[in-house]
């Protein structure tokens, strides 16, 4: 941290051994700093029982220090009294003050040991009263400095060595380690009601501990599991009654039964790949577990001072590796995090414990760059752990940052702005190493982007504060102009308060908050420009200012690129974009068409909301919206006509465009209707006509047509039997979108004539005047002149049509009421439509119904069969279907076009009349293979050939259309071959 100071008010982490529940020492609010934890939480646990379930894992993993052994907190004479287990001690027993003055954690953290360091002591009675001159003193171990920073109770601590020689060393004795205990399943079977003050302490505890190994072992294992594990049934059963009141847990309980088999059942499970256990291991369990124990190396009397014996601490927390599933680069990550915490709780009132931060980041980054990704990525705890830390970090620190205008306002002060620095880079940096490969510069890019946020946050709040303090009845170009001095004088307090720190980091910071601060004033002058309609001095004082205002940030930005040779000074200095306020009048008249082109889409805005594709009357069968656009577009052209300056000859191509731009939303809008797709009715399956028995022909016969109703007369009562025209109020309303594409077309064409005589007037060059909107209202007209028709055809006319003709079979269900009720469609169209749109209109309606006639031979579901003699009424129907075509209207379709667009259909009608066995023959030919040849495609038991695919072009010579008609020829031999090369169901 260069010039940071290592200033540590150290003290002697001293203390009596009474309940440290009630002791004087501060609790941290941690909830009250601006810091979210980066591990989350675990609901049921708060932080106090996080504390002493940590605290008992500590202890346990501890039993067993080996010669290290000391004296308890409540052992005579050095050893471990009867029926007690011995607490872990530092090193090689109890030290004294020389020996704590040598850290080794500290010194590599950066920390200065306590200039006075007076010995950790304790009277060698538990008693926690003041001590008496007769009594001995002696050196508090590690693990009593452990029992006081962890505000465990004598009484706790006392009741959990007895559990754990009854217990623990037992099964130690008979060879099982501490990963393979179950440290709560082994506190609910040793402790009993008696040990505790009274009823309800024992059941908060017991039920402590159920929620304990349901986080572990539920919620958040180490292992998959599945939640309706039988063993997490019955667990959940144990615990459910034990939230009500306290258990049984004598060996004979039924409960404790249940509750053992579970929690066997959860922690040992096949596939971890070793003996241990797994309870205490899962993520955020086991980290937040972890940092609890990790927190006892502060000072808990005074939250700023690590304590000395910061390495005995931590050689005995790491013994808790095993059970909590932590390794070397897990504990460096959260032993980081620690004292980040730690920094920011105390409200950063301690440099040193920034800088031991940063240590600790260097250990980090050094673990992040080992090894491949692919062997980072195996471990997804250490990775969600790193990069939730690191984020934390670095959203804390550059929170800070990207305001430090506003939280340093009276200069940095040296050190704290430098820290917030430091640690946002250094988190960031792993992280961008770890994702990106570090390339480019990343301490340059990111200061880059915490000048350019401040610079913003600092300009606005500059800015709203001299609105609230100007005169409602001042011109805002008084505020303007003031603006525009606050904004020169804060550029100098950056060249000479903040500009020196982060010129370390950046090659040309003084230049980016100029060409920032030059960015916010050009977007406060635009907007004042584009409200201002007559040149007034109030004006002329802005531009003024402005002008000057520029010139200094140029200045300082052309001097800060120049002293370095960096290309990421030179960009800077291209990034600033002039304000070009010179020709006011030029400003003007941009305003003026930016406003008409702002009114034109307002009006489209409305239709979009409110338009209903009514059309205005009979005479005029076109909608409200486009009659407006198109008087707005035009008095647009006749306001600008008169507009006496000469510069408008330099912005009628922009007139033009932002015309063109605002007829081509108006198009785009009319056209949204729909795709033709989603009337067309699906394929339904390919099927085999099925082969009536003779006499069930001659049953249908006899009986159908007595069944069906008589056809009506045609000689009757025309106003009787004449159909009505069926085309739906939606599709009719898509005709008047059609009708509107050829209005806006003539209009168009209107506007561009008075364009050319006015640049002929002003002896200007012709424009370039809307070709693609007259491109687009030519692809509109065809797209929405399609939807229409398919509309008409597949859902007006579908009762009639596809879902009528030729259903059962050909001879009753000709094509003529289809024809009638085309006619009277064609000529309610020819009647609404203008002239223009006849045509194509209906052009559109004849390939629909041509489509429809296709998808009747060849799609027509299980309703519609064929045989060889329906081929002459088909081929007399279609012909008919032409004829409406060719003799609606004065020529609207010419017959040339007819005969083309049928070429399809009538190629399809002529397969129906070839025999079944030429058919089979033009299918082999179709696929490229005689019919020996597609047997041979089958499979060696007997498997189908695939269908061949359709894309709907149906023609003679396409193999799914050949197969089409065979599916629908009711005869034995289609039905034989259907069923032996591709079988094919029959038809239900």
């Amino acid at each position: 941290m260069g010039t940071m100071g290592h200033h540590q008010r150290s003290r002697s982490a001293s203390g009596s051994t009474s309940a440290t529940r009630s002791s004087n020492a501060t609790e941290l609010d941690f909830a009250a700093a601006d810091l979210e934890c980066p591990f989350g939480g675990i609901d049921a646990l708060g932080a106090v029982e996080l504390r002493e379930t940590a605290y008992e894992i500590f202890f346990m993993s501890c039993r067993s220090s080996g010669g290290a052994a000391a004296s308890s907190p409540g052992a005579r004479g050095g050893g471990a009294s009867e029926g007690e287990v011995s607490s872990p001690v530092a090193g090689a027993g109890a030290r004294g003050g020389s020996a704590v003055m040598s850290s080794k954690v500290k010194k590599a953290l950066g920390l200065k040991p306590r200039r006075s360091a007076p010995t950790m002591v304790r009277t060698s009675s538990q008693n926690s009263g003041p001590v008496s001159p007769g009594r001995t003193r002696r050196p508090m171990t590690s693990a009593e400095i452990m029992r006081q920073q962890m505000r465990v109770t004598e009484q706790s601590d006392a009741r959990l060595r007895r559990t754990l020689m009854r217990a623990v060393v037992g099964q130690v004795q008979v060879g099982k380690r501490p990963d393979s205990i179950v440290l709560p399943l082994e506190l609910l079977r040793q402790l009993k009601p008696s040990e505790f003050t009274d009823g309800e302490e024992y059941h908060q505890w017991q039920f402590r501990q159920i929620k304990l190994l349901e986080a572990g072992l539920i919620l958040h294992p180490s292992l998959p599991l599945d939640r309706l594990h039988a063993a997490v049934l019955r667990f959940r059963e144990v615990m459910r009654a034990t939230e009500i009141r306290a258990i049984d847990t004598g060996k004979g309980s039924d409960a404790m039964r249940v509750l053992n088999n579970a929690v066997h059942a959860l922690a040992w499970r096949p596939g971890s790949g070793s003996d241990a256990c797994h309870w205490a291991d899962g993520y955020p369990l086991n980290v937040l577990l972890y940092v609890s124990l990790l927190q006892t190396v502060f000072d808990h009397r005074e939250h700023t001072v690590v304590l000395d014996e910061v390495d005995e601490l931590l050689e005995l927390i790491k013994k808790t590796w095993l059970i909590l599933g932590v390794g070397r680069a897990l504990h460096n990550v959260c032993f980081a995090w620690v004292f980040f915490q730690q920094y920011v709780v105390t409200e950063q009132a301690e440099p040193d414990l920034a800088s031991a931060t940063l240590a600790l980041l260097a250990d980090v980054a050094a673990d992040a760059k080992q090894g491949s990704r692919e062997s980072q990525s195996r471990d997804p705890v250490y990775t969600k752990v790193l990069l939730s830390v690191l984020g934390k970090m670095q959203e804390w620190s550059e929170k800070r940052l990207l305001d430090y205008h506003d939280r340093y306002e009276k200069g940095i002060g040296g050190t704290a702005m430098e820290i917030l620095l430091s640690l946002a880079l250094a988190a960031g940096k792993i992280v961008a190493d770890r994702e990106y490969a570090g390339t480019g510069n990343f301490a340059a890019d990111r200061v880059d982007y915490y000048i350019r946020c401040s610079m913003k946050n600092i300009f606005t709040k500059i800015l709203e504060n001299g609105m609230a303090e100007a005169d409602p009845a001042d011109d805002p170009g008084v505020v303007l102009t003031q603006l525009a001095r606050d904004a020169e004088q804060l550029a100098m307090f950056e060249r000479a308060n903040f500009s020196p720190l982060l010129r370390r980091l950046h090659p040309a910071p003084i230049a980016v908050a100029a060409v920032t601060l030059h960015g916010c004033f050009g977007v406060v002058l635009r907007e004042y420009l584009s409200k201002v309609t007559i040149l007034t001095e109030e004006l002329v004082r802005v531009l003024h200012s402005a002008n000057r205002l520029e010139k200094a940030l140029a200045q300082m930005t052309a001097e800060d690129a120049a002293d370095c040779d960096d290309d990421r000074a030179k960009a800077v200095v291209g990034d600033m974009e002039p304000y070009e306020v010179e020709s006011v009048v030029m400003g003007l008249l941009k305003a003026w068409m930016d406003d008409r082109l702002r009114i034109g889409s307002d009006c489209i805005l409305r239709a979009k909301e409110t338009e209903s594709w009514i059309p205005k009357s009979k005479e005029e069968p076109f909608p409200a919206s486009a009659i407006e656009l198109m008087r707005l577009s035009r008095a647009t052209i006749d306001e600008f006509s008169d507009i006496p300056a000469t510069a408008k000859d330099d912005v009628v191509q922009a007139l033009v465009d932002g015309l063109d731009s605002t007829f081509q939303d108006y198009i785009s809008f009319v056209a949204s209707c729909g795709s033709k797709q989603s009337y067309v009715p699906p394929l339904p399956a390919l099927t085999r006509c099925n082969q009536d028995s003779g006499f069930f022909r001659l049953w249908k016969k006899a009986v159908l047509p007595s069944c069906q109703a008589p056809e009506a007369n045609p000689r009757g009562s025309a106003s009787q039997h004449t159909p009505r025209p069926s085309i739906s109020r939606g599709t009719q309303r898509i005709y008047v979108r059609l009708n509107t594409l050829h209005y806006v077309l003539t209009h168009v064409q209107a506007i561009d004539e008075s364009l050319s005589s006015l640049s002929s007037a002003s002896g200007g060059n012709r424009v370039a005047a809307f070709d693609r909107t007259r491109a687009a209202a030519q692809s509109a007209v065809s797209r929405v002149a399609e939807v229409a028709a398919f509309r008409l055809i597949f859902l007006d006319s579908r009762h009639s049509f596809y879902q009528g003709l030729y259903v059962r079979n050909v001879v009753d269900t000709r094509i003529r009421p289809v024809l009638r009720a085309l006619k009277q469609n064609l000529s309610f169209l020819v009647s609404v439509l203008v002239d223009h749109a006849q045509p194509v209109a209906v052009r559109e309606v004849m390939k629909a119904s041509f489509q429809a006639f296709l998808m009747v031979l060849l799609a027509g579901g299980n309703d519609r069969s064929f045989t060889r003699a329906d081929h002459g009424m088909v081929e007399e129907d279609f012909r008919s279907l032409k004829r409406a075509f060719c003799t609606c209207g004065e020529g609207l379709v010419p017959e040339d076009v007819v005969v083309q667009e049928a070429e399809a259909a009538e190629g399809v009608v002529e397969l129906m009349a070839r025999p079944t066995e030429q058919l089979i023959a033009a299918f082999g030919a179709a696929t490229s293979e005689s019919i020996a040849g597609v047997r041979e495609y089958e499979d060696s038991d007997g498997g189908a050939t695939l269908v061949p695919p359709t894309s709907r072009q149906w023609g003679p010579a396409d193999p799914n259309t050949i197969l089409r008609v065979l599916c629908h020829r009711d005869d034995e031999a289609a039905n034989q071959f259907l069923k032996r090369t591709f079988q094919l169901a029959k038809r239900r």
